[in-house]
């Protein structure tokens, strides 16, 4: 008993002391950064006249694409620098940002929150689930991509996709509508 006790405290301490296991962050160029501000912000002024406000629902995913819109919060990539915003209610939001594919359960749910948005809304499907269903399209609980039951208009495929094209996706979104 006293033998596990001794090789205990040493393997503690050690782990207490040495730096993390994980890898260093990954960071985007900074000129790419640059230009998505700058084009982003000229975009949203032009179209909405502020910054864009999105409301993200998860209609039944595994959370991979949540980790990346949670990245997209982070100070690597900033998310409010690009005049972009996450708000808690679809009454304040310009963009419905859907991860995950469209679960039985969250059928309704989904329909509610598109219903309460204001005109002018977009509806953005994120990741692969999103899009089709992903893995999940043959399960008896998924009823497909989120455009079964809400026209959207900006398809980001990814598993999941990255913050960077989380962003791109948004400029090209806002900059679709403004030359339509």
């Amino acid at each position: 008993m006293r033998g596990w006790r001794r090789l205990l405290w040493p393997r503690l301490a050690q782990g207490l002391v040495s730096p993390p296991l994980t890898d260093a962050p990954p960071v985007p160029p900074e000129e790419l950064v640059q230009a998505l501000v700058a084009r982003l912000e000229a975009a949203s002024q032009a179209r909405l006249g502020r910054s864009l406000a999105i409301r993200q629902v998860d209609a039944g995913s595994c959370n991979g694409c949540e980790l990346e819109i949670n990245a997209m919060q982070s100070v690597i990539y900033d998310l409010e620098r690009f005049g972009l915003r996450f708000v808690a209610s679809p009454r304040h939001a310009d963009v419905l940002l859907v991860t995950g594919p469209l679960t039985r359960n969250m059928r309704e749910a989904l329909l509610h929150t598109a219903e309460c948005m204001p005109e002018p809304k977009w509806v953005v499907a994120a990741g692969d689930c999103a899009v089709d269903g992903g893995v999940f399209k043959d399960s008896y609980a998924v009823e497909g991509g989120i455009d079964a039951v809400l026209p959207v208009d900006l398809l980001i495929p990814g598993c999941p996709p990255t913050p960077t094209q989380l962003l791109e996706g948004m400029l090209a979104l806002l900059e679709a509508q403004r030359v339509g």
